[in-house]
């Protein structure tokens, strides 16, 4: 009798075992994309929405209107996961005017001296939209425009969106054929890959232009955020914020951020000229590494919430912008405006008006040739 209670008793184990080994499997996230419809353009034509999801939980929801992140959800040190990018419930929102919240950003990102640049004798005029310069791609940039968009599920989701530019969109030479493809992570990463090709010489600078608040969108502002910044120099800008041309050390400054400081502590110096000028930081800083691979170039902090965010890109530089410009005007998610540095970015890119600094890098793209960039951001908790 002892070895038949033994036998049955193990063979209840197993059975136990399995149904709860079943259960997790059941239980576990499965990975993937899901598309649902955003809105109706002027036009007619419907925005889609998808959300990618991988297997820690994160989601990424992406809308093929200005190629836009929507929301990205992010674990806090408890692993509660909570929105942290500035947007919109729907594509209303958007179509009404937002500070590019979330979007691609092109045909150049970043400011053009007065619209104007010369590439091979020939003088291009771009049409001008700050402060008599040209910003973020014009009137219509990458971020007003419906991009095609190809879902690839898979254990890593992926979203890959494709756009021509045509030649003379906002002025710039070239048929410029885009493809971005964002990539979720199993390690809550989001990798983003740009490439680009020209059937005539143009100029090309893409980014994204996410506004982040670890702390959670619409939960106050962004100054107790920690910075750092793997930048030795940044550069100085004029009154209309184009680059003077020069490369100013960050040491001794209220622009250095080698090691962490909390982006409030010296946000209002305003004894600095600099921090006049931007209303606060939107400057560009130039990455001490100066390899075409992918590096470090920032890490962001929130204290609060524990949620960390590291920043690694082939680009040379990163804008870091404070939102300064924020008001309040623009309605976010759920109802809640979005007020006076509820917000940041960390844009990486080429130098702003590079057209016409030739002792800058270049961004001139040839027929022939192949424009590539990669950025990542990676989120971890405290």
């Amino acid at each position: 009798m002892k070895n038949y209670s033994l036998v049955f008793y193990y063979a209840f184990f197993a059975l136990v075992t399995t149904f709860f080994a079943c259960k997790q499997v059941d239980s576990a996230i499965k990975p993937g994309i899901m598309k649902s419809d955003f809105g109706n353009l002027p036009d007619g034509r419907t925005a889609q929405l998808f959300t990618l999801l991988n297997e820690q939980g994160m989601t990424v929801k992406i809308t093929n209107y200005g190629g836009a992140i929507v929301s990205w959800t992010a674990p806090d040190r408890n692993g509660k996961y909570e929105d942290i990018v500035l947007g919109c419930d729907s594509l209303s929102g958007y179509l009404k005017g937002t500070p590019y919240f979330g979007a691609l950003i092109g045909r150049y990102g970043n400011r053009i001296a007065k619209g104007k640049f010369t590439l091979d004798s020939v003088e291009y005029t771009l049409a001008t939209n700050n402060i008599g310069n040209h910003l973020h791609g014009g009137i219509v940039g990458y971020d007003k425009v419906l991009w095609t968009a190809e879902p690839i599920n898979g254990p890593e989701p992926s979203l890959k969106l494709t756009y021509l530019s045509k030649d003379g969109e906002e002025g710039y030479p070239g048929n410029l054929q885009i493809e971005v493809v964002y990539t979720l992570q199993k390690d809550n990463a989001l990798h983003i890959a740009y490439k680009a090709t020209t059937d005539k010489k143009t100029i090309v600078n893409l980014t994204n232009h996410a506004y982040f608040n670890l702390t959670g969108a619409g939960k106050g502002d962004i100054l107790g955020h920690e910075l750092v910044l793997h930048a030795d120099v940044f550069l100085p800008v004029d009154s209309t914020l184009i680059p003077t041309g020069e490369l100013k050390p960050v040491a001794g400054t209220v622009f250095d951020f080698t090691k962490p400081f909390k982006i409030g502590a010296r946000i209002n110096e305003t004894t600095d000229q600099q921090i006049k000028f931007g209303g606060g930081y939107d400057h560009c800083w130039v990455l001490s590494n100066n390899s075409t691979n992918i590096k470090p170039a920032a890490v962001l902090k929130d204290p609060e919430s524990g949620r960390v965010m590291e920043v690694f890109s082939t680009e040379p530089a990163i804008q870091f912008y404070s939102g300064n410009f924020l008001d309040g005007t623009v309605i976010g998610k759920g109802g809640v405006p979005y007020a006076y540095r509820t917000g940041l970015c960390l844009e990486s890119q080429r130098y702003p008006d590079s057209p016409n600094r030739p002792e800058f890098p270049g961004t001139v793209l040839a027929p022939g040739e192949v424009y590539k960039s990669t950025t990542v951001y990676r989120f971890s908790s405290l």
